[in-house]
């Protein structure tokens, strides 16, 4: 096999191969002796098939057997041999030539191809002496449970009827028919519909002009539905709303005892209070951990400056520009309503992929020098949850993990990226800073925007999402999902104490 370098620029490498046609025959017949013994065929006795015939009949379906195997194999074996590491998947190209390739199968001719791809550039690990983080600490008060506490019994509050008007906190009981321009639209009715005056459920403007109504009064309401609103054919349109009160109630007083614990199936109090503190400590958890990571990353990126695979590159951007296309496309929103234009976004999206792509291998080679692995129960845990966010499509999940190549590692690199940073951590400097929520969760603005989305506004956004990650460079981008956002400060106890 001759093995010749053709290209050599930046990251970017051409290979040249050339197997022989006769080390490409001499497999063949190899193989048509060790099928000699084994094929049965009319009028020859076994083990007496001439090696002639056989070729006749199988030589060209294990020449092409032979050509599957070395495209499959060879490369892997190259690159091993040159000391790279190829940044995606290389790609290879074989003659086209109808004619050439039958020479090829019929070993007249040399089998040649031709190996393009990217290395992953070398990368000399510093010291991380340097590296310091403030890592933003708060204390749960006892106020702040009790507050928790109080909303989410809020699901389970009891309401009884009462006469006369319906005030802010009153649940309101009626039947509804909502009309736009004269005509009913889908959606628009409902009949025994409760709604809590003050929830902000409905349309704003809505729950308002319920205030003073009783028991048995009829009554039309006007609305304007929000310029964002998400159905298009309503959005920004006035509607009427022919209100037909069946009932008012007012709510029952809540009182945090076990009784309200019991309610919502905990067995006590005390219980219930230590759960809602520890949802709300992971809560808080969850944001110290991403500015944590955030500060590291941000002198990660600093430290190191080289040259990235743009195969690499161009899959995280794309990842990205898909999904802002998405989040812009829900929202009903323009470029220019983000203030930036879309060459402008482009521009700034492809800093924010190569610096992933760049800190995701600089993650990776700090991972893989300390020796840090991703268990096959971590993999497993990783699997289970995302087949619990899609309920009944956990074939399809399933399915889609087992037959797509490179799936796996959309599964892998957060978690190897999570436990290389929990290795930093446990290195550098950190120093414990006592914070109130509010600083906690006040957008660091000089952050987000030198890390993150492009313009003005948007900036914000990224720093909230996914940003900061730089898993695509640990595991290759085309299998890497951007992350979710972190859960709401709203959410904060509430999903498991119900």
């Amino acid at each position: 096999m001759q093995v010749t370098e053709t290209l050599a620029e930046g990251l970017k490498r051409e290979i040249k191969v050339v197997i022989p046609k006769q080390d490409m025959e001499a497999q063949m017949n190899l193989r048509l002796a060790d099928a000699k013994d084994k094929v049965r065929i009319n009028g020859f006795r076994p083990g007496k098939v001439p090696v002639g015939h056989l070729k006749k009949m199988y030589g060209k379906s294990i020449m092409a057997e032979l050509v599957n195997e070395i495209v499959r194999d060879r490369p892997g074996q190259i690159l091993s041999e040159r000391g790279e590491k190829s940044a995606t998947q290389p790609s290879v190209v074989m003659t086209e030539d109808e004619s050439e390739a039958d020479k090829i199968l019929n070993a007249e001719a040399d089998f040649e191809f031709t190996l393009s791809y990217e290395v992953i550039p070398p990368i000399d690990l510093k010291s991380n002496d340097s590296l310091t983080v403030t890592r933003e600490v708060v204390e749960v008060s006892e106020d702040e449970v009790t507050e928790q506490i109080l909303k989410i019994a809020e699901s389970s509050r009891t309401y009884e009827a009462k006469t006369g008007k319906a005030a802010d906190g009153d649940r309101v009981t009626m039947n509804y028919l909502g009309k736009v321009d004269g005509e009913a639209f889908d959606g628009g009715t409902a009949e025994d519909a409760e709604l809590v005056i003050g929830s902000g459920r409905f349309i704003p403007g809505f729950e308002e002009q319920l205030v003073g109504v009783e028991a048995g009064d009829e009554k039309q309401i006007t609305v304007n539905f929000p310029t964002e609103y998400p159905a298009a054919n309503l959005a920004g349109k006035e509607a009427t709303f022919d209100i037909t009160v069946k009932e008012v109630a007012s709510a029952a007083a809540t009182e945090i005892n076990d009784e309200l614990a019991s309610t919502l199936g905990i067995e006590s109090v005390d219980r219930l209070k230590e759960i809602v503190r520890g949802q709300i400590e992971s809560q808080y958890g969850n944001v110290t951990r991403q500015k944590v990571k955030r500060q590291i990353l941000d002198q990660l990126d600093e430290m190191y400056k080289f040259d990235t695979p743009q195969s690499l590159v161009d899959a995280e951007f794309d990842n990205i520009w898909r999904q802002i296309n998405t989040d812009l496309q829900q929202s009903g929103k323009t470029f220019e309503d983000e203030e930036t234009t879309e060459e402008e976004a482009r521009g700034e999206y492809r800093k924010l992929a190569e610096r992933r792509v760049r800190l995701g291998l600089v993650l990776s080679e700090i991972g893989e020098k300390a020796g840090v692995e991703v268990t096959e129960e971590e993999m497993q845990r990783a699997l289970y949850a995302q087949l619990q966010q899609f309920p009944g499509q956990q074939k399809e999940i399933l399915d889609f993990f087992r037959n797509t190549p490179g799936a796996s590692a959309s599964l892998r690199a957060p978690i190897f990226e999570e436990k290389v940073i929990d290795k930093l951590l446990s290195e550098i400097n950190v120093t414990d800073k006592t914070v109130t929520k509010e600083e906690l969760m006040a957008e660091d603005e000089e952050g987000a925007e030198s890390t993150e989305k492009p313009a003005k506004k948007s900036s914000k956004k990224a720093a909230k999402a996914d940003a900061e990650t730089a898993e695509a460079g640990a595991e290759g981008s085309e299998a890497a999902a951007p992350k979710k956002k972190a859960a709401s400060k709203k959410k904060a106890a509430e999903e498991s104490a119900e």
